[in-house]
């Protein structure tokens, strides 16, 4: 019979699905066959729920196979896992990224493999080429967060802030450029830390201008998600002068209530997080947001929701990622008096609401306009503000084309290939 190659199941963020292909490569080297490998999401009670369904699922698909566990669940809560019968073996963050991991995982008896990840000082030297589509590639430049925000177990789960060299970032997208892909996004856990840990303390807006200035042939940069409050001016600068850098930024706010911040350990304000959509607008008028608001976090009251909900529009906000708040155990805000589960889910499902209103709002707008699209697909793209436009026509994938948008619907836009 053929080898059998492993199983990836991967639960969470992007930097997550990275870091699955990344350890596909590594097990791929390594000879791995058979094994089963869960890379799991810790950043909410009900994310380590869903990591031990999708654990039994997998054994009862794959009995006899090695079943590993790994991820921010697996780092934060190993005894979880290590407890559970399906489960074989469970291994670190940092551990997942170690080649020696999996040249011996198989023959590997120690069930639980899990150190400090505080110590960890190094980003992952194991960069790949790219995932996703074939259109756009994810470049890892930073992991771990410093910050210690009262609702989050991340960075137990990531460990402290750690840079890539600016260096070593561009050669990796000048080999992705080479490789034809047409958009590259800067993915970490706390983006806007980048290079506080290298020589010289460079910002997060350093990096993207050098990127723009030595990989001219790179058509369109992304960056996943910043902080606003630590937007530098180089970034800033970029924004109002570089049109290859896309104009949709996705926003770490979390709230619109001040006493509601302070609660949760942020360091900005409502009144920081106006000023810079207001400010970025200024600069690249065409820009869109996307924002992450917790939902129902504890003590929050009426009147405070209704701050995070007034947020939305005031902001401009467009893309929301809404989480309902559900308490992590080990987190301060954990032991805070919490809100009503019913009431939480009532206010997610506004926040999500109001969402869907912004984001017909922002499609209905574009009808009529013209856009660059990169095509994930031969039928489906992006704009440059991230709105998804779909075509009658098979178009090139990869390929950025100029569209007229014909129509809007309450996700998507449809066009056509401007003639």
């Amino acid at each position: 019979m053929p080898p059998k190659p492993p199983v990836f199941a991967t639960l969470g963020c992007r930097l997550n699905a990275y870091e699955t292909e990344a350890m596909k490569a590594l097990a791929a080297e390594a000879g791995v066959e058979g094994a089963v490998v869960v890379n799991t999401c810790a950043v909410t009670a009900e994310a380590v729920r869903k990591a031990r369904q999708e654990i039994r699922r997998l054994r009862r698909e794959n009995p006899h196979a090695k079943l590993v566990v790994t991820g921010c669940a697996a780092q934060t809560e190993p005894e979880t896992f290590a407890a559970m019968d399906e489960v074989d073996a469970v291994i670190g963050n940092a551990e997942k990224m170690a080649p020696a991991t999996w040249a011996g995982l198989l023959e590997d008896t120690e069930k639980v493999r899990v150190d400090d990840i505080m110590s960890v000082t190094e980003t992952a030297g194991h960069l790949i080429d790219g995932f996703g589509t074939r259109s756009r590639a994810y470049v890892q430049v930073q992991n771990g967060c410093d910050h210690r925000c009262t609702f989050c177990i991340i960075p137990f789960g990531r460990g402290n802030s750690r840079s890539v060299p600016a260096g070593v970032v561009v050669e990796q997208i000048k080999r992705l450029v080479g490789s034809g892909y047409n958009e590259v996004v800067l993915t970490g856990v706390d983006l806007t830390s980048w290079g506080a840990d290298l020589p010289g303390a460079p910002r997060l807006g350093d990096l993207v201008m050098r990127i723009l200035n030595l990989v001219p042939d790179l058509a369109r940069l992304r960056i996943s998600s910043i902080d606003s409050i630590e937007a530098d001016d180089n970034l800033m600068l970029a924004i109002a002068t570089e049109p290859r850098l896309m104009p949709h930024l996705h926003l770490s706010l979390q709230h619109g209530d001040n006493l509601i911040l302070k609660r949760m350990k942020r360091r900005h304000s409502r009144e920081d997080a106006l000023a810079f959509a207001e400010d970025a607008r200024r600069l690249r008028p065409d820009i869109t947001f996307g924002a992450d608001i917790i939902a129902g976090f504890p003590t929050e009251t009426d009147a405070q929701f209704e701050n995070s909900l007034k947020l939305v529009a005031e902001c401009g906000l467009t893309w929301l990622h809404v989480f309902p708040y559900s308490p992590r155990a080990g987190t301060p805000a954990a032991r805070m008096p919490q809100v009503h589960g019913g009431t939480i889910r009532d206010r997610a499902a506004r926040l999500r609401a109001a969402g869907t209103e912004a984001v017909s709002a922002h499609l209905a707008a574009q009808v009529g306009r013209t856009h660059d699209v990169l095509l994930e697909n031969p039928r489906m793209g992006r704009t440059p503000q991230f709105a998804e436009a779909t075509f009658d026509t098979d178009q090139p994938e990869g390929a950025i084309v100029s569209a007229r948008i014909l129509a809007a619907d309450a996700d998507r836009l449809h066009g056509t290939v401007a003639s």
